[in-house]
């Protein structure tokens, strides 16, 4: 017993159909999720380019990490 051509025909468009509409979702939710990061990129450096607080701190904290690295390697005793 074959299937009918019809039934093929329609269930394969409703399938097609189907991973359309997922597939513009997901296009959807990536370019709001971008957005997103975009904006927190924006929030995070001031219009003038200079970092807030946050982005100072976490800068300095970084700094002186690599100033105790460089000091084990070195060989120094902290």
């Amino acid at each position: 017993m074959t299937p009918d051509p019809f039934t093929t025909v329609t269930l394969s468009l409703s399938g097609l159909a189907g991973l359309g509409m997922v597939v513009a979702g997901g296009l959807a939710g990536w370019r709001g999720w971008l957005q997103l990061k975009r904006s927190e990129m924006d929030r995070s450096v001031d219009p003038v380019g200079v970092p807030q607080a946050g982005a100072r701190i976490e800068i300095a904290d970084l700094k002186e990490r690599i100033r105790k690295l460089e000091a084990i390697a070195a060989g120094v005793d902290l």
